[in-house]
């Protein structure tokens, strides 16, 4: 079994490539201080790409927040709607 795990490796999860990614925000947003966020529309790219391959989806019902609540605190905010699921 491990052979053939060598020639067919297995895919980084979705989860936790986006996992990584919101670490890396999250720490360079921490070193940066108050720096305006410029990586929020890439990020809404990656994301709208991701739910995309399951829900089609307008990307005008996706949004991206950044919110400070003071000095050591900020809150990211994602907001999709969904579309209902035909029967």
């Amino acid at each position: 079994m491990a052979l053939l795990e060598f020639f067919r490796p297995r895919r980084a999860k979705t989860a936790n490539v986006a996992k990584e990614r919101l670490q890396i925000i999250v720490a360079e947003r921490r070193s940066a201080g108050q720096a305006s966020p410029a990586y929020l529309p890439q990020l809404k790219r990656d994301i709208l790409a991701v739910i995309s391959k399951y829900v089609q989806i307008n990307p005008e019902h996706v949004s991206v927040n950044l919110d400070h609540n003071g000095d050591e605190l900020s809150v990211l905010e994602l907001n999709v709607t969904l579309p209902d699921e035909e029967k």
